[in-house]
């Protein structure tokens, strides 16, 4: 188990008033309508989500880093759990030509205009009962998707991770270093359900036997 940053650039490049995301709007509310994962959070306002989710090539220099770090080749099996509109899954068949890719999510909306090259290989599926064989895929990702699940399914999830892998997988997700970030992330997120600073999801990567690698995006 390593921690390998392959996506922070991607996260420090959006400015973000924190503090205005609370005192703007019903932010409470704003969470509710996020969680059901739908036309708003995925391409309604701001304030409950991304606020518009188009392919623009951004996560190509993550799928190259990662297709090098892994040693990715034609013909090997990823899997994205919490793939959204599988922009990343998509960079990998372009970084890797002949790359097998799938993946799962839990919002129809995404599933319904996700890449149009590649819809046909994901599915509505929960990261704490992944639908695939044991041991099926040469590498499993996972990127800001497990916080938002609750601890008891934060267990399942990440064993069910390890289950599908033969080896390589890669988890992650939102944190903090110290006070400042967790306000922030307070402040920002709309749907997370497990708070833990870094040293806290360590402990619980190697309680739960995950032995992938991981990392996070911190809220600065």
């Amino acid at each position: 188990m390593a921690y390998i940053d392959f996506v922070s650039d991607l996260h420090k490049a959006t400015k973000r008033d924190y503090v205005g995301r609370v005192i703007s709007d019903d932010k409470a509310e704003c969470a509710v309508v996020a969680k059901k994962y739908g036309y708003d959070y995925w391409d309604g306002d701001r304030k409950y989500g991304y606020g518009g989710y188009r392919y623009d090539g951004r996560w190509r220099i993550v799928a190259e880093r990662m297709a090098e770090h892994y040693d990715i080749k034609p013909g090997q099996k990823i899997l994205d759990v919490g793939c959204g509109m599988a922009h990343l899954l998509y960079e990998f068949t372009q970084v890797v030509p002949g790359v097998e890719v799938y993946g799962i999510d839990i919002s129809d909306y995404a599933l319904e205009h996700a890449k149009e090259e590649i819809r046909d290989r994901i599915k509505y599926g929960e990261a704490q009962n992944i639908p695939y064989d044991d041991n099926e895929f040469d590498l499993v990702i996972s990127l800001t998707t497990l916080h938002n699940l609750k601890v008891y399914d934060l267990k399942k999830a990440i064993m069910e991770i390890e289950r599908v892998s033969k080896g390589d997988s890669y988890i992650m997700v939102e944190s903090f270093r110290n006070d400042r970030e967790e306000m922030n992330m307070l402040y920002w997120q709309l749907t997370c359900a497990s708070y833990y600073a870094v040293d806290e999801w360590e402990w619980l990567y190697k309680e739960w036997g995950y032995t992938g690698d991981y990392s996070f995006i911190f809220f600065e």
